[in-house]
């Protein structure tokens, strides 16, 4: 009971923490069921979808609830996304996200296969974690009752960028995106590798 208690206490810090940061900005709950066989994996799993706003033109996806999950004395992760458009494949892939983490122990500079594409007619077939550049260190750091959640951002790459971060390092493939102005939050953007 004790725990429950701690996880939904975290969950509700990292929601509060999320709406101050985009204060103006309307917030939906989608309260995920990862479904039978998965839900015990990240049991107290919600998705914030932030709407466009003053602090943002994008729409943002955050999870609330992988701290819960898989912290370590007290710190853990929280990740989040960010669109164009309000696309419900974004919620799902940021459930699958935290599922993945849930298993796998997400953290700075890793990346994730997605097997598809990240949406429709998207070459991004892989998500690199990242720090939350769009956003800022602001959103990054989130105090929680029993310890500090990141947020770090799930950017979606091509295969042919892991493969190039793997044989250079993700600073150079940054440094790629930089050079080439990406613009993130556009599934039809071309790989810089």
């Amino acid at each position: 009971m004790k725990r429950r208690r701690q996880r939904l206490a975290a969950v509700e810090a990292t929601e509060a923490h999320v709406r101050a940061f985009f204060a103006g900005h309307d917030v939906e709950i989608v309260d995920y069921d990862l479904g039978f066989g998965r839900r015990r994996a990240v049991p107290d799993l919600r998705i914030m979808v932030v709407g466009p706003g003053p602090r943002s033109d994008s729409w943002a996806y955050v999870t609330a609830g992988c701290w819960s999950a898989v912290n370590q004395d007290g710190h853990g992760l929280e990740f989040v996304m960010t669109s164009k458009l309000r696309e419900s494949a974004m919620v799902d892939l940021i459930a699958m996200a935290a599922y993945y983490h849930a298993g796998h122990r997400l953290d700075h500079w890793h990346t994730m296969p997605i097997g598809d594409p990240w949406l429709p007619g998207s070459a991004c077939d892989h998500l690199l974690v990242s720090l939350p550049y769009l956003h800022g260190p602001d959103l990054e750091a989130c105090a929680l009752p029993s310890g500090h959640a990141r947020l770090l951002w799930l950017l979606p790459i091509t295969t042919a960028e892991k493969a190039f971060r793997q044989q250079h390092d993700t600073e150079a493939l940054e440094q790629r995106f930089d050079d080439a102005a990406i613009d993130p939050t556009d599934p039809l953007r071309a790989s810089v590798a």
